[in-house]
């Protein structure tokens, strides 16, 4: 799993906003881009995958700092000789794509494209198997666990710290989670590093990358990681633009 975007709504120039890649070495599963924020394209372009390669897109929900690239996507790949794309969310999905090409009509038609809307529940995207479960956000929003015969990889969305993400990471090599803001912050829809450790608590996951930064974490990252391992007993990192994790069990 790549991290193209870790940042958030607010840019702060060292973090493009939200886009993850992923890749199946043993071929079970195609690449996948999960989220297409603004400057995940060019963090795409910047793998061996690039955005040639990609040919199913999964959404998280429909905020603008999550799909902001997807319409530069759709062109990069018809310019690049593309000609067919997959893009799969929650409700919404098709009516969202729908509008983006109303206001962009004259890539309607360019490009032979596939929606496919999906709810909490378990289901096959891009050769993977995807289990969803909604997330508390202030808008409509899925966490997904990504699973093949050796890696399990959860990925919260946008949401605050709840049970049902805790439970749904179980037994994950890793979690990425939404962590926008430091503790001290009086925020919604977003977790606080202790709120996230607080949820964590008890569950087994063998790394946690804390994403979707605010600028206000800028200078509390150390501060940030102490505070959710203070009540989650296991590794919590911050997550970066270009970091490559290996999902792969080695037991």
């Amino acid at each position: 799993m790549t991290f193209l975007g870790t940042g958030s709504a607010m840019p702060t120039g060292e973090r493009f906003q939200t886009g993850l890649l992923l890749e199946d070495p043993a071929g079970a599963g195609d690449p996948l881009l999960v989220d297409c924020g603004s400057g995940a394209l060019h963090g795409l372009a910047e793998t061996n995958v690039g955005y040639e390669g990609i040919g199913t897109v999964l959404l998280t929900h429909h905020h603008i700092d999550h799909v902001s690239d997807l319409m530069a996507l759709l062109k990069a790949r018809w310019l690049a000789g593309e000609t067919d794309l997959e893009i799969v969310g929650p409700d919404g999905t098709e009516e969202l794509v729908e509008g983006l090409l109303d206001v962009h009509e004259y890539m309607d038609g360019r490009v032979d494209l596939s929606i496919r809307e999906l709810g909490p529940g378990s289901e096959s995207v891009a050769g993977y198997d995807v289990e969803a479960v909604e997330t508390a956000h202030s808008m409509y929003c899925l966490a997904y666990r990504f699973e093949t015969d050796d890696a399990i990889f959860t990925f919260s969305g946008d949401g605050e710290a709840t049970e049902a993400v805790a439970e749904l990471a179980e037994g994950s090599a890793v979690l990425a989670h939404d962590c926008s803001f430091p503790d001290g912050i009086d925020v919604d829809n977003h977790p606080t590093p202790s709120r996230l450790g607080e949820a964590l608590s008890g569950h087994e996951i063998g790394r946690v990358y804390l994403t979707h930064l605010y600028p206000h974490t800028d200078g509390h990252h150390e501060g940030m990681t102490e505070s959710v391992e203070s009540a989650f007993d296991g590794d919590v990192r911050v997550a970066r633009d270009g970091l490559t994790v290996d999902l792969r069990r080695t037991g």
